[in-house]
């Protein structure tokens, strides 16, 4: 029979055998391909009743099964299989969990994220999964809102950055490479600019304004070749973006001409029904996202009777599926599944998946996750100067023993310290948490790497939460689980006797604090920033005790701290440092490692602050509220090292450029401490003058320099002018003659940036 069906043979090229097929399939069977359901439900009807294209949410035992019913088929057609394999293979037992997004990206190293991306690709792809949904190329706006752990962060270049890297390390070295998966760019676009920081709420954004800040890091990509993009749940002027013919016909599909594969995320098309009201059924909703340009519909069950439905009222035509159809089929002929399904390889399971070698760069990508905010004294590293001895422990030259009285809820808690998206955090029913023994929490590294004759103490000090059931019901009308009611505990007055006694005894205090899954993720926002449960009277009582006291804020995103952690001695914020984050930070604390992560997020005084980006638009009446001042307490860019490192004598090859020159400039950087570093010099652009309203300015290029103790380096930074744009207010991106200023530093906000004047002629 494959002799007489053309598509069978690979020797043919891909259009041809995807046009030979696309003639063969029957309607149902072309809706079918269109669709991605949970593979949790019933796959016997998904895969052989309505001819289902892709599966997610696939436990080892199904991704088998599944397979077993495709080659039932009538034509054979091969699954896509898809996960939210976001920092790691999330819901596969033993695999590496790295740093969250947003943890990643506080290493600002581009290199570094595209070989996690590579590491997780080869473990994904081993388990007959093909497609991951990420990287989110979302913009952090509200630090309520739940996913801002999912994001790089704030600021545009940087996520295009690193979200480029990550795509290219899951594609690998293309897709006929059994250990690449496909990337998903997510959420197109605007997703992030919530209101009130609430989940996928009604986005109020200008096409200026996308085009400004939001679509910048999704083209790059686009043109980088990311094969896939998922759209956002919001709508933005009234207009869901699953419908949205702007966003994914004039700009995506035809300015960009993007050829990849479209995606909705979960149950967008019926959401337009049952959630937004923009469609009276299900068979007007499939209508319009097909003809939107929709591929892949994601988790909408309804999806095929209303498509059928739609065809047989006239509101499609067959030929209106054939381009959807057509490119779901071109990328799986392109990875090959006719040829090889890409099933469970049970050999390479055995070797890929959480090796030593992803131990390794797990732990490599925590060190430089993590951000020193505070260093009161140098009170770290703890008693200085620290190596490593034969079996990894701090070596101190004082003889004298040393006491550590490890606090808080998060010190000892392994799941949480993985953050969302990680086995225990519960969108898969088939995983409760990884295992136990590959995660090190921070209690964990300090006793396996203080010196010998330490003691380290442990108390809890605090419960954070209780849950409550929603009374509105378990799930929503889709069938997802409604997330419970999250109830702050009460500080417990004997819980922080406890602590307070073991911080009474001890040379120094690390109090471990920070959020759990229950209050970050989808449909997870807050409304306070602010520590949640008796957090905050814990570290109020600790610090009240006078005893060095060094904060770990284990959080998927900035939180608020307390007033009185301004006298506390230190602040490391680890995010959600993946397996190996508890050992990272010993490591940090101890001084067998340097601080070398710089915030990609800017952190907020108080949640009424929102949002507290750096590169905000010109133009705002005052500085300040009328009882707080605007000023974030860390921003953009910012983080200590155990050095300091001067910038000196910054100078340019030339101060008047043409349109299509380059800005080539010199600066001398010199370590006057005595511990090495790596320093992340940053270059930010200000243009003086705009036609239209625009940021004071923005970061345009980074460079990361390792230092020796006393050494001197004089770099150099090149900058081309084209990269100098605003949009303007036709919506045009554009460089206008003018003045602009370099800005070159360590933060957003230094107050010893040098800075250097030129102009753009022409």
């Amino acid at each position: 029979m494959s002799a007489r069906m053309p598509y069978l043979d690979p020797s043919l090229p891909t259009a041809d055998r995807v046009a030979d097929l696309l003639s063969r399939m029957t309607v149902e069977e072309k809706v079918g391909q269109m669709m991605q359901l949970d593979a949790r439900g019933d796959l016997e009807d998904q895969v052989l009743g309505v001819h289902v294209g892709s599966i997610l949410h696939t436990s080892p035992e199904r991704i088998v099964r599944a397979q077993e019913l495709t080659a039932q088929t009538r034509l054979g057609i091969p699954l896509l299989v898809g996960e939210d394999c976001i920092h790691g293979h999330s819901f596969w037992e033993g695999a590496t969990i790295y740093p969250t997004q947003l943890g990643m990206a506080a290493s600002w190293d581009a290199e570094l994220i595209e070989r996690v991306a590579r590491a997780t690709a080869v473990e994904v792809s081993s388990t007959g999964v093909h497609w991951t949904f990420s990287p989110v190329l979302c913009i952090a706006r509200d630090l309520r809102w739940g996913r801002v752990g999912e994001t790089f962060g704030e600021d545009p270049f940087l996520i295009g950055e690193l979200a480029s890297a990550m795509v290219r390390g899951y594609q690998g070295s293309g897709l006929t490479d059994e250990t690449a998966i496909l990337a998903t760019a997510k959420h197109f676009a605007g997703y992030s600019e919530t209101q009130g920081g609430r989940d996928a709420s009604e986005a109020d954004i200008s096409r200026r304004k996308l085009r400004s800040w939001f679509l910048p890091p999704f083209e790059r990509v686009a043109r980088e070749g990311c094969r896939t993009f998922m759209l956002g749940y919001q709508s933005i002027d009234g207009v869901p973006v699953t419908v949205n013919d702007w966003l994914l016909t004039d700009v995506l599909r035809g300015e960009w001409g993007y050829t990849g594969t479209l995606i909705t995320d979960w149950d967008n098309v019926g959401r337009m029904v049952w959630e937004q009201h923009v469609q009276p059924d299900y068979a007007h909703a499939a209508a319009a996202a097909v003809k939107a340009g929709n591929d892949l519909v994601m988790t909408t069950p309804g999806f095929f009777e209303g498509a059928l439905q739609a065809l047989r009222d006239g509101l499609l035509t067959e030929s209106d599926l054939d381009p959807a159809v057509a490119r779901i089929l071109t990328l799986k002929f392109e990875l090959g599944l006719f040829e090889n399904p890409r099933r469970p390889d049970a050999a390479r399971i055995a070797t890929a998946i959480g090796t030593p070698a992803h131990a390794e760069l797990n732990l490599e990508i925590a060190r430089r996750s993590l951000v020193l905010l505070r260093n009161d004294e140098q009170t770290l590293p703890l008693a200085g100067g620290y190596v490593a001895d034969a079996a990894g422990r701090a070596a101190d030259g004082d003889p004298a023993p040393r006491r550590i009285a490890v606090i808080g809820p998060l010190a000892d808690d392994a799941q949480t310290q993985l953050g969302d998206w990680a086995g225990g955090s519960g969108q898969a029913g088939w995983l409760d948490g990884q295992p136990r023994e590959m995660i090190t929490t921070v209690l964990d590294g300090i006793r396996a790497h203080v010196p010998a004759n330490w003691s380290i103490t442990h108390a809890p000090g605090a419960e954070i939460l209780t849950l409550e059931p929603d009374p509105r019901g378990e799930t929503f009308e889709d069938g997802q689980p409604r997330p419970p009611i999250v109830r702050p505990a009460e500080p417990d007055a004997q819980l922080i006797a406890d602590a307070v006694a073991d911080a009474q005894r001890a040379d120094w205090v690390v109090a471990v604090v920070g959020d759990r899954i229950e209050l970050v993720g989808e449909g997870r926002s807050t409304a306070t920033l602010e520590l949640i449960g008796g957090q905050r009277a814990l570290l109020d009582a600790l610090i009240a005790t006078g005893k060095p006291v060094i904060v770990v804020l284990v959080a998927s995103k900035p939180l608020v701290l307390p007033a009185s952690v301004h006298g506390a001695a230190a602040a490391v914020w680890a995010a959600n440092p993946g397996m190996k984050g508890g050992q990272a930070v010993a490591e940090l604390l101890l001084g067998l490692i340097e601080p070398a992560g710089r915030l990609p997020i800017s952190f907020a005084a108080h949640a009424g602050q929102q949002p507290t980006y750096y590169n905000q638009i010109r133009g705002q009446h005052g500085d300040r509220y009328a009882d707080l001042d605007q000023s974030p307490v860390w921003a953009f860019g910012e983080g200590l090292s155990y050095t300091w490192i001067e910038y000196e004598d910054l100078a340019l090859d030339e101060s008047v450029l043409l349109a299509d020159g380059t800005v080539a400039a010199e600066i001398t950087l010199r370590n006057v401490g005595d511990r090495p570093a790596i320093e992340t010099v940053q270059v930010y652009v200000s243009d003086r003058v705009t036609s239209v309203s625009w940021a004071e300015q923005e970061l345009k290029a980074y460079r990361q320099v390792a230092l020796e103790p006393g050494e001197e380096r004089r770099i150099r930074i090149e900058l081309p002018v084209s990269e100098l744009t605003i949009v303007d207010a036709a919506g045009r991106r554009t460089v206008e003659p003018g003045e602009f200023e370099l800005r070159v530093g360590r933060s957003s906000r230094d107050e010893w940036a040098q800075r250097i004047g030129f102009a753009v002629e022409g």
